[in-house]
């Protein structure tokens, strides 16, 4: 079948440049899988994303759909003619459904029985006629929170649109693409190349809007053009430009040609703290800041156009002219804050709620002072200092500098904790508090910021449960995987020998009858188990492997990590399947029994030469391991157990355990059940089958 090129284009006003980069992917997509359902095959597909437009490019695509062959299938063959063989009323009304005659039926004889059929051929549609029908169903699923009408048209998008393309080959399939009809026309950059531009072909489509039309189509050609331009105009400047991906993302969302500009601020808003300058300068200007070797911020910027200016001076002084009013609001809120410490605001905090049935700001305060006390107590940190971090924990959040940047919570609360001269750790836990921010961010470093951000996550799991708002589906408004997550990375990759079940009912006691379901405790500490496993998840580490140790529900992380590594070494010696294999036969058998199993061995019970190897060897082997699992040496107390599969194995072989003899039975029930509780000192390794 022959092929063509298909280009679609939508033209728009600007696009939402956060969204940009997920409806370009999702319109791609959409019409990749339009198309395949559809049955049509083509070579490539690539989308293409500006600010005014959405646009994918499909080489190679059919003319059409192969024609194919569909069997319709009718009545059994004994119901379909009556003795004298003729038709019945059931063939007949299978053909005039097929429009045939029952001459015309097929036998259709298959290993069930015989059937009557008709093989009806289908002629496929062509790739003009399906297209239209592609895209809309495409846009229509587009990822859009809240669509918009302009004018009195009935077409609903993100953004009003202005023109559409549809060129197949060299011929435009005709549509009314969001009340605009398809055409073969394109249109420039809104400055440079305001006009329309004549697309002859669609493989025309990119270099023709770069030369002519001044606009760089393709989203990472533009992206990667950009990020060369902030590194060559930084290096001019003297210095390092600092690229977060996102904003890289939203400035590429932002510009159809791109242009960097080098800008400069006075030097004496550098005694502002950095972060507030940095957020101000991505959040509110969209610039890049740039830093010198030592990470220092630069009195520079670096902006990008979406105009190439015959004067770039003014296109620089213009920015620098709405840059210096934001770094002087930053500068007036930094001044005016350290008129007041942070302990003045303590009491404003009883303004603010944080949850209606949980308190306000000021209640979280108080319950979590009281739980970071007892981490810290258990940590065997400064107590007065976790104390003292947990009432300002919140406080710069009355402050003019975190009401206007709330991004900067936490980090305001150092600077301002310095300027009053806190001691110690005190101001450095105040930002370490909100560690981890993110996924793969780094974590408290100070045991008075560990404590802190412990107890803000603690409290914060068990009062959302409390009050019965677990996340639920994609939903999650308090952010409590994330809040798990934190607990269960700090604590383990801190290494802190905490009991997780004891801080979270620390954090039941502090609710007091704020608390309105059943279980919290549980309900909390099986939603932390939940996250670890997705935690291990993304290490590689195997379901079983990690059922294996949760069987046992240890209440401390670290413990449950070091039991995790020591299992997932066992599985790699050439004993542990034999092993695993008998725990859960042991596991088996006692739980089929129904008898009650004594506590001790009887030796004058042992009759068979294997069994009393058996008891010998556990013996033994627990002289060595009890000393390993007091010291929590889990992996070398694997290590020494596996030293048991020849004995297990032998005893399997030659022993009756359910033996008719009931005092037999059952010592012989209490010698595995020995041989599985040292096993189960560990893991359930059963758990590995």
């Amino acid at each position: 079948m022959n092929t063509r090129d298909l280009l679609i284009e939508i033209g728009t006003e600007e696009l939402p440049p956060k969204a940009l980069k997920k409806l370009s992917t999702a319109f791609t997509q959409g019409i990749e899988e339009g198309l395949k359902q559809a049955e049509l095959k083509f070579e490539a597909i690539k989308g293409y994303a500006a600010p005014r437009r959405l646009a994918v490019l499909i080489t190679g695509l059919q003319e059409g759909q192969p024609d194919k062959a569909i069997e319709r299938r009718g009545p059994a063959l004994t119901a379909a003619f009556d003795d004298d063989g003729n038709p019945t009323k059931a063939a007949q009304g299978f053909a005039s459904s097929c429009g045939v005659s029952v001459n015309d039926l097929e036998k259709l004889e298959t290993d069930k029985g015989a059937w009557l059929a008709y093989t009806l051929q289908q002629e496929g549609q062509t790739t003009v006629e399906l297209v239209p029908g592609i895209v809309t169903q495409s846009l229509h699923k587009l990822p859009i929170p809240k669509r918009m009408r302009w004018g009195d048209l009935e077409a609903e998008f993100v953004r009003p649109v202005h023109w559409a393309v549809l060129l197949f080959g060299d011929e435009v399939i005709e549509a009314d693409i969001l009340s605009v009809a398809s055409g073969r026309e394109t249109r420039g950059h809104r400055f440079h190349h305001p006009d329309t531009i004549y697309i002859g072909t669609p493989s025309d489509y990119e270099e023709l809007l770069y030369t002519h039309g001044k606009v760089i189509a393709d989203f990472e050609r533009r992206r990667h053009a950009i990020h060369g331009m902030v590194e060559e105009a930084a290096a001019k400047s003297g210095g390092k430009a600092v690229i977060d991906p996102a904003l890289l993302d939203e400035v590429t969302a932002m510009v159809e040609w791109p242009n960097a500009v080098l800008g400069n601020f006075e030097k004496h808003f550098l005694e502002v703290p950095h972060e507030a300058l940095i957020s101000t300068m991505k959040a509110n200007q969209k610039y890049f800041h740039l830093v010198d070797g030592n990470g220092n911020l630069l009195p520079h910027f670096i902006t990008i156009s979406n105009v190439e200016s015959k004067d770039p001076d003014r296109v620089r002084e213009g920015n620098e002219r709405v840059v210096r009013p934001r770094l002087a609001d930053a500068e007036f809120f930094w001044n005016q804050d350290r008129k007041h410490s942070l302990l003045e605001h303590v009491e404003k905090l009883k303004t603010v709620v944080f949850q209606k049935q949980l308190g306000t700001l000021y209640d979280k305060t108080t319950r979590v002072r009281e739980i970071a006390e007892v981490i810290a107590h258990s940590l065997g940190s400064n107590i007065e200092h976790a104390r003292q971090a947990a009432t300002l924990s919140r406080c710069d959040l009355m402050s003019e500098m975190v009401y206007e940047f709330p991004e900067l919570q936490g980090i305001m609360g150092r600077y301002y904790a310095e300027n009053d001269q806190e001691p110690g750790d005190i101001p450095q836990a105040l930002d370490e508090m909100y560690m981890p921010r993110h996924a793969g961010d780094e974590l408290p470093a100070t045991a008075t910021g560990q404590a802190l951000a412990l107890a803000e996550r603690i409290d914060t799991l068990v009062g959302i449960f409390g009050i019965g708002q677990p996340p639920s589906g994609s939903k999650d408004p308090f952010a409590l995987r994330r809040a798990a997550l934190g607990v269960v990375r700090i604590i383990i990759e801190r290494e802190l020998d905490l009991d997780l079940r004891d801080l979270i009912d620390v954090s039941v006691e502090e609710m007091g009858d704020r608390l309105k379901e059943k279980d919290v405790a549980e309900q909390v500490f099986d939603f932390i188990m939940e996250r670890t496993r997705a935690y291990y998840q993304d290490q590689g580490i195997a379901h079983g492997t990690f059922d294996a140790v949760l069987e046992l529900k240890p209440g401390k992380p670290l413990d449950f990590h070091q039991r995790l590594q020591a299992v997932s070494e066992f599985r790699k010696l050439a004993e542990a399947e034999s092993l695993a294999a008998a725990n859960k036969r042991i596991s088996n058998i006692i739980r089929k029994a129904e008898v009650t199993i004594p506590e001790s061995v009887d030796a004058g019970l042992l009759k068979e030469p294997q069994e009393q190897a058996l008891a010998d060897k556990l013996e033994m082997i627990r002289k060595q391991v009890e000393p390993l699992f007091a010291e929590r040496n889990y992996a070398e107390s694997l290590k020494v157990l596996a030293g048991l599969r020849e004995t297990v194995d032998d005893f399997f072989d030659h022993v009756m355990v359910m033996a008719e003899d009931n005092a037999l039975r059952d010592n012989r029930l209490a010698l595995l059940s020995g041989l599985r509780n040292l096993f189960l000192q560990v893991a359930d390794v059963s758990r590995l089958q």
